[in-house]
């Protein structure tokens, strides 16, 4: 993993820490939400091509909520161009747990 992944790791779980990823009182996610973090940040940030998820982001993906921690990443992560929405499809969807159409993401709607 390149120093630029763990940079944005980093980033991605002091915003988790503190607050900013999360919605505010509306709870935690079941599953692996920092293996999801921690596996697959590398194939959502926003910079660089889209590229297929390794086996353990997959693994991470498959024991986790993706509905639920979609429905808590707050309008900073988006701001702040930390994570690419369109990478965070690709690869719940090569993971085998596709994001329905007209769900809610972040603040991206998948497109039907």
């Amino acid at each position: 993993m390149a120093i630029g992944s763990h940079v944005l790791t980093g980033i991605v779980m002091i915003l988790f820490i503190s607050g900013e990823l999360i919605v505010p009182g509306k709870g935690t996610c079941q599953g692996d939400i920092e293996g999801l973090m921690r596996q697959c940040a590398v194939f959502v940030q926003r910079p660089g091509p889209k590229v297929n998820p390794s086996a353990a982001c997959c693994k991470a993906v498959k024991k986790s909520d993706i509905l639920c921690a979609c429905g808590r990443i707050t309008s900073s992560v988006h701001n702040a161009t930390i994570i690419n929405m369109d990478k965070v499809v690709h690869v719940t969807g090569f993971c085998g747990k596709p994001l329905a159409h007209d769900t809610k993401c972040g603040s991206k709607s998948i497109a039907s």
